[in-house]
């Protein structure tokens, strides 16, 4: 690396606060964002989705859930990119 590849990876004092509370901020809302898009799943399937992953191995239904989660993380990763 260069010095000027090395200075941009320090974070000023006076910013480091802020980083920290958007990090924050951002990170709870994932978490809020997933635990929703869960719970409608849950609520919108006309069958036990527990069941169906845990007991019946439905594999479709688990990647189904998984991309649900990995569309949220992709829309909250570009919101906190900016």
């Amino acid at each position: 690396m260069t010095d000027l590849h090395m200075l941009a990876l320090i974070v000023p004092m006076d910013q480091l606060v802020n980083l920290l509370v958007t990090t924050l901020v951002f990170s709870l809302l994932g978490i809020v964002l997933f635990a929703i898009a869960f719970f409608i799943i849950v609520k919108i399937a006309p069958f036990s989705t527990r069941k169906e992953i845990e007991e019946d191995q439905n594999t479709a239904l688990a990647i189904l859930i998984g991309s649900v989660i990995i569309g949220i993380a992709i829309i909250v990763a570009a919101a906190v990119h900016g």
